[in-house]
């Protein structure tokens, strides 16, 4: 089971910036970021395969880039113009295999107000 380490949550002005990474030391298919506020479901926002696939979430296409350093085995997510709605856990995930189960990090707090 790969062993994930998130950093870079916090508190932002709305259209302000910030960056997530995550760290797994396993060999992967997939990895990237859901979210979940309270009261809503966990959702997808971004995700990148090992053959450099990109997938996101409607809402933040054209303001999130997810990106990968295979040297360092990080993963980044570049969030701009940050909403209030951005507002929510970020859960950093890999997958093993395509089609296989999801390992969770301990997800890191985004919250976007004045």
């Amino acid at each position: 089971q790969a062993q994930l380490l998130e950093s870079g949550g916090g508190l932002v002005q709305p259209g302000g910036s910030l960056r997530l990474s995550c760290t797994d030391s396993g060999s992967i298919f997939s990895i990237g970021w859901y979210r979940q506020a309270p009261g809503k479901e966990r959702e997808l926002v971004a995700s990148i395969t090992r053959y450099g696939n990109t997938a996101y979430a409607n809402s933040v296409k054209g303001r999130f880039t997810i990106s990968r350093d295979n040297a360092k085995n990080m993963v980044y997510l570049q969030m701009n113009s940050l909403k209030p709605e951005d507002t929510a856990v970020y859960y950093c995930y890999t997958q093993i295999r395509q089609g296989g189960s999801l390992d969770w990090g301990q997800g890191t707090q985004v919250t976007v107000s004045l």
